[in-house]
């Protein structure tokens, strides 16, 4: 009786396997796992905001140059050297013949400003409208630099911002409300509408989309009159927006199940919208968000909008396209697998005839 006593295994010396296997099907795994999560995603987005934010520094400002021969070449020569060493080098110049040709570049937001000579001095046009930030830095920069170089400088705003959106920044809020509200959206619909299936998901998605996209714009503009919008333009904007991040994380849906929050975060919100120009501009960028944030949804709505309000003739179509191409791979990938569509009824039954 003693030996058989010796030989059982005490109970409160457990294996390190069967404790760790008993912990993985107790609740307090996933919540461990949560909590893990959400300090490593308060560090990341911070880290990603402060980034982007705190410190924004001139990379590339594509900069139109107008060059004649009039006998100014001296003094534009020293103001633009003196304007290169202010910006650490910062300047990408694309010399024009004329003024109404760089005028044009400037509409199409392929430059910030045009630089140009006037009586021995020098006149800068600057577009508040397609940079606020970078409008800033030329304006106290060309200041400097022509007390510095004795070259009379004139600054002018020749895009200014809306009254109402003194700082360029109701243009990044709307499409950051589009792009969390979207997905935010999609996840309420898988949690409390589960009985949807794939496609009446996406039904009620392109529904809350119009109408979140409608509210939006109503309340920015007529609401409070922040902005005055080109009202079905920029409706379609935010609806496209809400429409995509949506289906973004209806994608990671059916392809990491209850962990799709994460990388539909990471895409959205800690890459895409620090990325996406709205409240820097991206040659105040590092250099890398500032390449990779017009491929990301919320950089292409932030830019599609933002041409809507203030360049309305010259709205280009990459941002759409860009738009258009995030929806499809989600619609494919969420159509491809959803049989994990976490979800979902069961078919009805087909009554049998006697």
């Amino acid at each position: 009786m003693a030996d058989d006593l010796a030989q059982r295994p005490d109970p409160e010396r457990r294996s390190p396997r069967s404790v760790w296997t008993s912990f993985k099907r107790s609740p307090y795994f996933p919540a461990t796992v949560i909590v893990l999560i959400i300090s490593a995603g308060a560090g990341l987005f911070a880290g990603s905001y402060t980034y982007a934010f705190a410190n924004p520094t001139p990379r590339k400002i594509p900069t139109a140059v107008v060059v004649t021969d009039d006998g100014t070449a001296a003094p534009r020569h020293r103001f633009i050297a003196g304007m290169e060493k202010a910006l650490n080098a910062s300047l990408r110049l694309h010399a024009y013949p004329s003024d109404e040709q760089a005028r044009w570049s400037l509409e199409e937001q392929r430059v910030f400003a045009v630089l140009r000579m006037r009586d021995h001095g020098v006149r800068l046009d600057v577009a508040s409208a397609a940079g606020s930030s970078v409008a800033q830095v030329l304006t106290q920069a060309a200041v400097k630099v022509g007390r510095a170089a004795r070259v009379p400088v004139e600054v002018t705003d020749v895009k200014p911002l809306q009254r109402g959106d003194p700082r360029g920044l109701a243009v990044f809020y709307i499409s950051l409300a589009a792009t969390i509200i979207g997905f935010l959206g999609a996840i309420q619909l898988s949690v409390n509408a589960s009985g949807l299936n794939p496609g009446e998901r996406i039904l009620f998605i392109i529904a809350y989309a119009l109408l979140g996209g409608f509210t939006i714009a109503a309340i920015v503009d007529w609401g409070l009159g922040a902005l005055r919008l080109p009202f079905p333009e920029s409706w379609a904007i935010l609806a496209l927006t809400m429409f995509t991040s949506g289906l973004v994380f209806s994608m990671f849906n059916v392809l990491f199940g209850r962990w799709a929050l994460i990388p539909t975060w990471g895409l959205m919100v800690l890459l895409g919208n620090p990325s996406s120009g709205g409240a820097v501009s991206w040659p105040l960028l590092p250099s890398l968000l500032g390449t990779i944030g017009r491929w990301l949804p919320p950089g292409a709505s932030v830019n599609a909008q933002h041409t809507a309000i203030y360049f309305r003739q010259h709205q280009h179509a990459f941002p759409f396209l860009v738009l258009a191409g995030w929806c499809l791979v989600s619609a494919v990938v969420f159509w491809t697998w959803r049989h994990r569509h976490p979800g979902g009824r069961p078919p009805r039954a087909t009554p049998t005839r006697c």
